[in-house]
């Protein structure tokens, strides 16, 4: 099978040998076969400050395309290590989301597309949540594209993302609303009710 996956690698702290990028890029780009349509991804590998830290490499791999956003991270004593306990926990995840979309697609995917409506995931560009501050605490931006979908699809994005909450708009309503993992387990939902004149 062609793939045509894009895959980027770069790395902060760390000095990737030649047969480490390649590696990454090949590993990467064969995780395709579990989802059609994943057509872009970055690798970024990361080092410890103290070289003294077991897990001092660190892998982390972001994959997108047809709306799908998929992410995952891991830490290991070097950067082949690294690599390859992210790829385990993508093609997790990869399988997951591709059973849920045979469920939701009555048993086929198509081009690894969800029936209109029901799109999967909102698509994240880099750095934290921004939020207007009244102070000078440097704050990044986060920009991404909301996609209406019920609480239990947020849900399902939020962990696939392998993030603490998930931001989305109810398509049974048309409401802002925000899923997060609570302290004591589980899931929440915070619901915007707007203020009454």
């Amino acid at each position: 099978m062609d793939v045509d996956m894009d895959v980027k690698v770069s790395s902060r702290h760390a000095e990737l040998r030649p047969e480490v990028r390649a590696a990454a890029v090949d590993k990467v780009r064969r995780l395709a076969r579990f989802l059609e349509g994943m057509d872009a991804a970055e690798v970024h590998f990361a080092g410890a400050h103290n070289p003294s830290i077991e897990r001092a490499s660190t892998c982390e791999v972001s994959m997108r395309g047809h709306g799908h956003h998929v992410r995952a991270k891991a830490q290991a004593p070097d950067p082949l290590s690294a690599l390859d306990a992210v790829v385990a926990k993508l093609e997790h995840q990869l399988h997951r989301l591709k059973e849920r979309l045979v469920d939701h697609g009555h048993g086929r995917v198509r081009n690894g597309r969800v029936a209109a409506g029901r799109s999967a995931a909102a698509l994240v560009s880099e750095g934290p949540v921004g939020v207007a501050v009244p102070t000078e605490i440097p704050v990044r931006s986060k920009r991404f594209e909301v996609v209406p979908m019920s609480v239990q699809e947020a849900a399902f994005q939020m962990e696939l993302l392998s993030h603490p909450f998930f931001v989305f708009v109810r398509e049974d309503t048309g409401e802002t609303a925000v899923v997060y993992h609570r302290e004591q387990g589980g899931v929440g939902l915070i619901e915007v009710e707007p203020r009454s004149a």
